[in-house]
């Protein structure tokens, strides 16, 4: 099955790497996305693992859902970009 997940702008591409790595440690993950340009998360799962348990490892990694009615908007600066 798939989830998907609305997320705040992620910007560094490193950042998005250490995050689909931990996703990918959970028991039932078997894949996952980050889409920058519509800022989303899809994961790959089985019924092993729940939507809330993915969700609640996405805060945990700064990458908290947001709610389909939040807009995000493109002119702030990311909160989630690293300075390198």
């Amino acid at each position: 099955m798939y989830s998907t997940f609305l997320i705040s702008k992620s910007e560094c591409m490193s950042c998005s790497n250490k995050a689909l790595k931990s996703l990918g440690t959970l028991r039932g993950v078997f894949g996952a996305e980050i889409d920058q340009i519509e800022n989303k998360v899809l994961v790959s799962h089985t019924d092993e693992i729940s939507r809330k348990e993915i969700s609640e490892m996405l805060l945990s990694l700064g990458y908290p859902e947001l709610e389909t009615e939040q807009k995000i908007d493109d002119d702030e600066p990311s909160v989630w970009g690293c300075a390198l």
